[in-house]
């Protein structure tokens, strides 16, 4: 046992106060969400015309998608590596390196030089540090979980959880908002094009910018010490030398559930938030036509819609803690399913339906991610936790998100602009985490610290 953890337990109060659990799992999910939507924002705007510049627009695009998806293939691997470390050495070190890992690869994206000047090695470089990138998350979110939960009071795990989710709105709302005022400072003519000035030199602002925000999640997550379940694990020697293996061997039908209950909310995620963009901002009158809006008008309305997904996200944690997760979820996965049959006549209905289907899918969004901080951690035991949470999170989001907004653009230009398919992929998707909820077990009593 550490001699800080000691000191806390010596003086009868919490090892870690409750001001110190909730920032320290917030802000480190905000800076890694941060991170991954500056990156989601360029795979739109700058990625596909510096680096993979193509006569067809929607292949380069198409290209840009893969790049971003690819990251999701590195997840699972740090949710090994870094699960490992996290069920062995502890929950604050692991963290400090996820950290790290992200910050240091988005820096370096930001400082890539383009396919004009170096031709095929700036994609494999982009690449390269756009699987940090997933690595790092790999191993960011379920140490941020386990951060809450493991420190949460009685009753109060799934209203804890909720803040290392809060953290994906509030990233996302950052870095669109940097993204903002660097093109309304560097304006474009071409409303559907990013000017000269933001192509050359304004696009690595945001990534060269995340360094700072690295730096102050490292002082916050710093003063952490380990959580009373962790180190109770310690004493009484229950850690696992090989954790992934105790993983599989006993507790692979969690880990499958697990993954499927993310699945809906991996979709819809990124079908709101990369697939969005594209849409909102491709012509009427293009090829494969979209809404039409500037960037500038479309981003605001998705950062408006950004907001509801913050405050139903906290709003879902009370309803998970008195309802349960399972019921909570049961209810708000049917709602995806109506939600994915009525995109056309939403986003028909002109820029009211449009804002409808926005305030609509991200306040899913927010009662579905919610409980999950809570629920993943709650299916497995201490010494196998962070490795089974972090896997099924993780490989949900090859399932979910890695193949998404790739799918999503093959479904948009088969239906000839139109989103149906789109809707009913979504619905498609819930229809699994239904199921699996279904099938499955209620967590919100069981013993944390076991």
């Amino acid at each position: 046992m550490s001699l800080s953890a000691t000191q806390a337990e010596s003086s009868n109060v919490p090892a870690n106060p409750r001001s110190r659990v909730l920032l320290a799992s917030l802000i480190g999910t905000t800076i890694e969400f941060y991170d991954f939507y500056v990156y989601a924002t360029a795979a739109v705007l700058v990625f596909p015309h510096l680096f993979f510049p193509s006569d067809d627009p929607t292949t380069s695009l198409l290209s840009s998608f893969a790049v971003f998806g690819a990251a999701m293939v590195a997840r699972p691997l740090g949710a090994v590596v870094f699960g490992h470390l996290g069920d062995k050495v502890g929950r604050k070190a692991t963290l400090v390196g996820a950290l790290l890992t992200m910050g240091i690869a988005t820096f370096l994206i930001g400082a890539l030089p383009t396919y004009a000047l170096v031709g095929w090695i700036a994609p494999f470089l982009l690449v390269v540090l756009r699987l940090a990138q997933g690595f790092a998350l790999g191993g960011e979110w379920s140490g941020a979980a386990l951060v809450a939960t493991e420190n949460a009071p009685k009753g109060k795990r799934a209203w804890y959880g909720t803040f290392p989710q809060l953290g994906a709105p509030i990233g996302f709302i950052i870095a669109n908002g940097l993204f903002l005022v660097i093109a309304a400072i560097l304006p474009s003519d071409d409303p559907t094009m990013p000017s000269d000035a933001f192509l050359e030199w304004g696009w690595r602002i945001p990534f060269l910018f995340s360094i700072v925000m690295v730096a102050v999640g490292l002082w916050v997550r710093l003063r952490l010490v380990e959580s009373t379940a962790f180190t109770k694990a310690e004493k009484t020697g229950t850690i696992q030398r090989l954790p992934l293996a105790v993983a599989f061997r006993l507790h692979w039908r969690k880990l499958i559930l697990g993954t499927f209950f993310m699945l809906a909310t991996y979709v819809l995620f990124y079908l709101m938030t990369a697939f969005s963009l594209s849409y909102g901002r491709a012509a009427t009158d293009a090829a494969v036509p979209g809404l039409g809006y500037s960037y500038t008008t479309f981003v605001l309305m998705l950062i408006a819609g950004v907001v509801f997904f913050g405050v139903f996200t906290l709003v879902s944690g009370p309803l998970a803690d008195k309802w349960g997760r399972r019921r909570t979820l049961i209810w708000v996965t049917l709602g995806i399913i109506v939600f994915g049959l009525v995109w056309v006549p939403l986003l028909d209905a002109g820029f009211v339906g449009v804002m409808a289907w926005l305030v609509i899918g991200f306040s899913l969004m927010g009662l579905t991610f919610g409980p999950m901080g809570a629920l993943l951690p709650e299916l497995f035991p201490t010494n196998v936790r962070y490795t089974g949470s972090g896997i099924s999170y993780n490989v949900s989001s090859i399932l979910g998100a890695a193949v998404a907004p790739f799918i999503a653009v093959a479904l948009w230009e088969a239906g000839d602009g139109s989103p149906f398919w789109v809707g009913i992929y979504l619905a498609v998707m819930a229809v699994l985490t239904l199921v699996a909820l279904l099938i499955s077990t209620e967590t919100k009593d069981v013993d944390i610290d076991a």
